[in-house]
């Protein structure tokens, strides 16, 4: 069974509780996907499937990608990803068998990946968390990183030194999120909690990987008796 699918972030939401609670959550449009390639353990050494988003707009592809997707007898796709198999779950689904949002259900713990918000070339105080230096009058010495090296030994800069560049962009997995509501018809899957990026942005729902276990009812006390005075 596939554990996993592609899908674009709507935007984020609040649902309410049966006790009125007010819970964040992020809507997400998952799939319709479709099998592209399988990987076996006798050709490629473990257990796999490729997935392609199908979207409205078919996409321009180069001819080794166009025989990829002819031999799958499927249109192109603009996103592929790889997802993996779930251990014992028979033989490997075919090329061209669709992959919908039903493979989740309403309770289910999944694992989000995306890419972060870009924020362009940030310095250290907002790149990494810098204190700066002091805010008086004269301090000239405000947002900057400070020393960065030693002159005597070793003379250098270390590696993995804190320094300004380019923040955001990278690839962020959420994990461990509930699924609140999935409705099949319309390819919706509502998730509580944030997911990684701006919406429009394509993410990855997988099941999880290491699922976080759920606490157990309270059980119910029995009614204690008049405590007696000595």
């Amino acid at each position: 069974m596939v554990t996993g699918i592609i899908g674009r972030k709507v935007g984020m939401t609040q649902v309410f509780a049966a006790d009125g609670a007010a819970q964040p959550a992020t809507v997400l449009t998952a799939g319709p996907c479709v099998v592209v390639q399988r990987k076996d353990v006798d050709r490629d050494g473990y257990r796999a499937v490729q997935i392609g988003l199908v979207e409205d707009r078919t996409p321009r592809v180069s001819k080794p990608v166009a025989g990829l997707y002819a031999r799958a007898g499927v249109p192109p796709t603009r996103i592929r990803k790889e997802v993996a198999l779930g251990a014992g779950d028979g033989p490997a689904p075919e090329a061209g068998e669709p992959v919908l949002v039903s493979l989740f259900s309403e309770g289910d713990q999944v694992d989000v990946c995306g890419f972060s918000r870009g924020r362009g070339f940030q310095g250290v105080v907002k790149r990494h968390g810098f204190g700066g230096g002091r805010a008086t009058h004269g301090s000239m010495f405000h947002r900057a990183p400070g020393s960065i090296g030693q002159s005597s030994y070793p003379s250098r800069v270390l590696k993995g030194m804190r320094a300004p560049g380019r923040m955001g962009a990278e690839r962020v997995t959420v994990r461990n999120l509930r699924v609140i509501s999935v409705d099949v018809e319309n390819h919706r899957l509502v998730v509580n909690g944030a997911v990684p990026g701006a919406p429009g942005g394509y993410v990855v729902i997988r099941r999880a990987v290491a699922p976080r276990r759920q606490p157990a009812a309270p059980a119910a006390e029995a009614p204690k008796g008049r405590r007696r005075g000595r």
